[in-house]
């Protein structure tokens, strides 16, 4: 009976911090579909938070590769006064960089909903 109710605890404290992550996620970041995120993202500064193998296989035409892996190291390459749009395989780690970002200043945050699974854009590949 006791294991029940540390298990009911903990499955509590799992859903109440999924739920803040959401709100604060969406507090942070505007999601956009992909004819929103188009109409934008060329006056902006695209990144694909992805890994390189991923990035390699395909990405957005225009975009820069800094994974979420390395972002703690490298964010500062994304200018802080610019519109950013982010994006992942399935929208997850984006939302998560978005945060990261948001933390330390900056504001114009972008995120593609549903990730580059989704996209039906243009792509490029590296050979």
């Amino acid at each position: 009976m006791e294991s029940l109710y540390i298990i009911s605890a903990i499955l509590f404290g799992l859903i109440i911090y999924l739920l803040v992550t959401v709100l604060r996620t969406r507090k942070a970041v505007t999601a956009l579909n992909q004819e929103e995120f188009i109409a934008g993202f060329r006056k902006a500064q695209l990144i694909d938070v992805r890994e390189q193998k991923d990035f390699d296989a395909g990405h957005i035409l225009g975009a820069r590769n800094i994974p979420f892996t390395q972002f703690s190291q490298r964010y500062k390459e994304i200018r802080p006064d610019k519109p950013v749009y982010l994006y992942d395989q399935n929208g997850s780690r984006s939302g998560r960089a978005a945060l990261y970002l948001k933390k330390r200043g900056y504001g114009q945050l972008y995120m593609l909903t549903g990730g580059f699974r989704q996209w039906t854009g243009k792509v490029k590949t590296k050979k």
